[in-house]
This record gives structure tokens, C-alpha cells and sequence, in this order.
């Protein structure tokens, strides 16, 4: 379970986080004003209510044979339209801020989208996609339910607790008294629990994207922990982790549920304290009963807001540790913007060039020592090496994914960082070996990386990947719709798929990740064929695991421990018998 010192750690800017959301307020101030004139004018309707029971009451206690039924009737039916329409105007309010609530959310979730889509991959690699996700969806939901609900209640709190105030001192200065008597003692607890309770809503909300996190990645391998039968294991490591969350959940609801309880007991007292003085005072005739019948009328008014308030504040302090969260992914640093005078990639050949490239995740962990090498134009190079020599990373850099620590990676003859980004990407088709298909038709896969494809071009990339007699077989052929992620086809289906959209991608220069893993070998050496027809003149950069699959490349990185060992022709480096000799004869035998 979670520490108590872990759930006591304070949040770092409670009150910025409250400017920033209230920045997002101020598009909808207009509405806002409104509201605000809304309900200022319906608690007003509702503060008339007390005032005609009082007098109702008055009428009512003239005696037997005394009552004037006409005044009681006309003092119960002022009441009553008062009270009926101060309930439409709140229902309007509650309408006009479930809109505004309704639009911060929707202006919120785009500007963390779109902040995702902004962030470095390094992001990625450090942070669950359940946690991520958490952020985008539940603490958003969170905030959002906020503005719409407790941000209504504390307007028409304030105005009722003022109003009834006002109300109570014009009935009974002394009476008053023993009202705010009690409120200093309410609100200091309220303070006193709000340095308590928010550290332990913030601490909720991190369980939480745990916890989603965690669902994420085991459903995420699902088949592979029932092929090794490790579904006890996981359903134990859940229940710690689900357990972590339920103990974060409680603790700051536990602690939160005391306030409203509590701080009503304080206003019982002031409740039983009014009762004995308005008894006192009626007896000594300076108060009517219709007086003390008004006056606890609001004085239960006065009480009720503060519970209001003390009973949501557990919500407003979710609500702002919710927003932390938020705002710390949107303050979350982008990719190193181009240097300044940035040109757009153009007349591209081909030619790639890495010189003296050094380069480590982590400050002081460098894992790519001293790397060079030279990809002329049109030419195949393959990288290969062992699990973990820094493969994934050479390409990571070639894309400007990262950017090297020391060296630097050349295109026609200029460092890639006096490019633009987006045209250096744009310069590469990829294909990985964890395959990405979305929700949509075989078309719109296929023609994903080439707006406005033409039928006849989907279909002749599909053929030359051998996936166009698949599609046939489907039941509406290239419009047939797959789920997300596809989930109703194969893995080398999908693998498929994606070799197709980059063989459709018009770009000079091409990646491939381990990309015929998923096929059977008949396929995968049709496949590479096609390949090497439709990748003339291209500039083919392929990690490969099986270097059955690489032996025609124009040029072999060996990688090892960040350094590549050897390079040459499949025949050169065999006759050498070096590492890659070893690597080639330890994986046939």
C-alpha cells in the first residue's frame, strides 16, 4: 500500500494550477457574467421565501377566531413563487455551466492532444500510455465536473451566505452574534483540512494512472500471459497495484467525508445557541415569532451553503490536483525547436552520412560510441548485431528523433539539424516491426502516407507486399473496414499492410525495422524481391535479426555496444571471419 510520507507530498503549484484553469474560464466570461447575474437574482428570489414564512407564520399565530386565512394564503403563495422561481433559474444556471463545462473540457483535451503530438519521443519511452491516457480522460472528467457543478454552488453559496446574514442582523443584531460565533471555528478547520486533503487527491490521481497504466500493458499481452500461465501472478500484482489505488481513494475520501459532518455539528451548536436566545429575547418582547421563525429559516440558509462548501471542497481539491497533472504534461518540454534559418529538405538524392556520432539517452550514459558510416545514394544498408547493440537508436537518430550528442549526421553533404523536422521526415518511409493499423478501411491504411492516392496506385503497392489476394478474399475487398489496432486480422497481415503504405510513400529514402518477421519465409523472399524493384534508387536503411535476409545488401553495419565493429559486403565480412562471422554461423547452427 501506498506510504503515508507518498501520500503527504504536497503539490507544487496549487494556485497556478487555479490561474490556468481560470484562463481557460475567461473564454466563456460572457456566460459566466450571466450565471452570475442569474444567481445573484434567484438566491434573491430565495431569500424572499423565509421573510413570507415569517409572516405567514405571524398571521397564523394571531389565535383561535383571529387568523386572516386571505393574509396566510397570500404570504404562502409569494412564498411559494418565489421559491419555484429561484428553482428555474438555477436549473438555467446549471444549463448555461454544463455548456461552458462542456467547452473547457473539449478546448482542454485538444490542447493536450495536440501538446502529445508536439512531444518528443523520449516522452513516450519514459511514460505509461495508461498514465497518459489517465490525464486525457479521467483527470479532465474531473475538472470538468468541477466547473460545471461546484463552481455554480460556490457562486450562489456566497450570495445566499451574505444575503442571509444581511437578513438575520436586520432581524436580530444579538442573534446574529451567535451565528458568527461558530464561523471563524468552521473555517479554520476547513483550512486546517484542506492542507490534509489535497495532498491526498493528488496521490489519488497518480494511483489511478498507475493503475491504468498497468491494465493497459497486461491486457496489451494477454496472449502471452496465458501461454504461460501466469494469470495468478498477474491477478496478484494487480491486487497490490488495484490496492494501491483503493487505499488512495479511501484515504483521501476518508479524510475529505469528515469536513461536511463536522463543520454541520459546528452549526447545530450555533443552531441550539439561537434557540436558547430567541427564546430569551421572545420572552423579553423584542422579537416577534415571526422574527425567530425567519431568523432560523436563515439562519439554516446561512449554515447550509458553508456545508455545501465544505462538503465540495474535497472536490475542488481533486479537481486541482487533477489540473497539476494536466498542466504538467502540457508544460512538458516539446522537441528542440529548428535552429533558426531551418531549410526544407529539397532535391533529394539519397546520399546519408554519420561522422564521429556519439549520442546516450541519459546525461553521462553514452551508448553509441564514435559511430560512422556512409549510405551513397540508391544504396541498401543493413544494421545488424546483437539485442541491444544500438540498433533501434542508429535510426532513432537518423530520423532526428534524438539529436546526437556529438558528431553529426549528414544529408547531401548538410548536418539534418539545418533542416526542418517535418521535411526530414517526410524524406523516410518507415516500416517497423510493431505494426500500427487504425480503425478505417484497407484503402485508407494502405493510402495513409500519400493524400489523395488513386485506387490504382493502393492496389499496386498491396500487390507488389503480396497482400492484394488477401483483400480480394475479404468481403468488400479494399473497403473493408478493420478495428483498431487490427484486431480481426493477422499480425503478418497487418506487418502486410504497412509494407504496402511504404512502398506507396513517395520518398527517397526508406527504414525497415525487422519488417518481414511476421511472414512465412516463401512470402518474405517475394517480398523482398518486390522490394528491391520498387526501392530503386532509393536509400534503404534495414535492421535485420535474420541475416539470411540482408546477405545482397550493398553494405553491412555490424553493431556492437553502441560501436560498429565491421562493415562491408555480406562475402567481405564472411571471408574476414570476424564478428559478424560468428553472428552469421551461431545463428544457422
Amino acid at each position: 500500500m501506498a506510504s503515508r510520507d507518498s501520500i503527504m507530498k504536497k503539490p507544487k503549484d496549487a494556485r497556478g494550477a487555479l490561474r490556468r484553469l481560470l484562463s481557460y474560464v475567461g473564454d466563456y466570461r460572457w456566460i459566466i457574467l450571466i450565471v452570475l447575474i442569474c444567481s445573484i437574482g434567484g438566491d434573491l428570489l430565495a431569500l424572499m421565501g423565509p421573510k413570507y414564512a415569517g409572516s405567514a407564520i405571524k398571521e397564523a399565530a394571531a389565535g383561535v377566531g383571529k387568523v386572516n386565512f386571505d393574509a396566510v394564503f397570500f404570504y404562502a403563495r409569494r412564498m411559494a413563487v418565489c421559491y419555484a422561481a429561484s428553482s428555474l433559474v438555477t436549473i438555467a444556471i446549471n444549463v448555461l455551466m454544463m455548456n461552458v463545462s462542456k467547452g473547457i473540457s473539449r478546448k482542454m483535451r485538444k490542447d493536450v492532444f495536440d501538446k502529445l503530438t508536439r512531444l518528443p519521443v523520449g516522452f513516450f519511452d519514459r511514460n505509461q500510455a495508461g498514465d497518459i491516457i489517465s490525464r486525457v480522460s479521467y483527470d479532465i472528467d474531473v475538472i470538468s465536473t468541477c466547473i460545471a457543478t461546484d463552481v455554480v454552488q460556490i457562486m450562489t453559496s456566497v450570495v445566499t451566505v451574505l444575503g442571509s446574514l444581511t437578513m438575520m442582523i436586520i432581524i436580530s443584531p444579538l442573534m446574529s452574534l451567535m451565528v458568527l460565533v461558530t464561523i471563524p471555528v468552521s473555517v479554520c478547520y476547513t483550512m486546517w483540512m484542506r492542507k490534509r486533503t489535497q495532498p491526498r487527491f493528488k496521490k489519488r490521481s497518480m494511483s489511478y494512472g498507475a493503475m491504468n497504466g498497468f491494465v493497459e500493458e497486461m491486457f496489451s499481452g494477454q496472449k502471452t500471459i496465458q501461454a504461460y500461465a501466469f494469470e495468478d501472478k498477474v491477478c496478484g500484482n494487480f491486487e497490490q497495484v488495484n490496492g494501491n489505488a483503493a487505499y488512495a481513494y479511501y484515504d483521501a475520501e476518508y479524510y475529505a467525508s469528515t469536513i461536511g459532518p463536522t463543520n454541520n455539528c459546528i452549526n447545530n451548536v450555533s443552531l441550539g445557541l439561537i434557540a436558547m436566545l430567541g427564546s430569551i429575547l421572545f420572552m423579553g418582547g423584542r422579537v416577534g415569532l415571526d422574527g425567530i421563525s425567519s431568523f432560523i429559516l436563515y439562519s439554516r440558509k446561512f449554515s447550509g451553503p458553508i456545508n455545501e462548501i465544505a462538503n465540495i471542497i474535497n472536490e475542488l481539491f481533486s479537481a486541482l490536483s487533477a489540473s497539476e497533472r494536466v498542466f504538467a504534461l502540457l508544460d512538458q518540454e516539446e522537441e528542440v525547436a529548428d535552429v533558426e534559418n531551418a531549410v526544407v529538405l529539397k532535391d533529394l538524392e539519397g546520399n546519408v552520412e554519420a561522422s564521429h556520432v556519439y549520442f546516450g539517452y541519459e546525461p553521462g550514459k553514452t551508448i553509441i560510441h564514435d559511430f560512422s558510416m556512409k549510405a551513397d545514394a540508391g544504396k541498401l544498408i543493413a544494421i545488424v548485431g546483437p539485442t541491444g547493440a544500438g540498433k533501434t537508436t542508429i535510426i532513432n537518430l537518423l530520423m532526428r528523433f534524438y539529436d546526437v550528442d556529438e558528431g553529426s549526421i549528414m544529408v547531401e553533404g548538410e548536418d539534418i539539424r539545418g533542416y526542418t523536422r517535418e521535411s526530414l521526415r517526410d524524406a523516410y518511409a518507415m516500416v517497423l516491426q510493431d505494426t500500427w493499423v487504425f480503425e478505417g478501411t484497407i484503402f485508407d491504411n494502405i493510402a495513409y502516407g500519400k493524400e489523395g492516392a488513386t485506387m490504382e496506385e493502393v492496389v499496386a503497392a498491396a500487390k507488389a507486399a503480396h497482400i492484394h489476394p488477401f483483400i480480394m478474399r475479404l468481403p468488400d475487398g479494399y473497403q473493408t473496414v478493420i478495428t483498431e489496432d487490427g484486431g480481426n486480422i493477422s499480425k503478418g497481415q497487418k506487418q502486410l499492410l504497412t509494407i504496402a503504405r511504404a512502398m506507396l510513400y513517395d520518398c527517397k529514402m526508406l527504414i525497415l525495422d525487422e519488417a518481414t518477421s511476421n511472414v512465412d519465409t516463401s512470402t518474405e523472399r517475394r517480398i523482398q524481391k518486390a522490394m528491391r524493384e520498387l526501392m530503386a534508387g532509393k536509400t534503404c536503411f534495414v535492421i535485420a535479426h535474420r541475416l539470411s535476409t540482408i546477405q545482397h545488401a550493398d553494405n553491412i553495419l555490424v553493431v556492437d555496444h553502441g560501436d560498429v565493429v565491421e562493415q562491408g559486403t555480406h562475402d567481405r565480412l564472411m571471408a574476414a571471419k570476424g564478428f559478424y562471422y560468428k553472428l552469421y554461423h551461431a545463428q544457422f547452427e
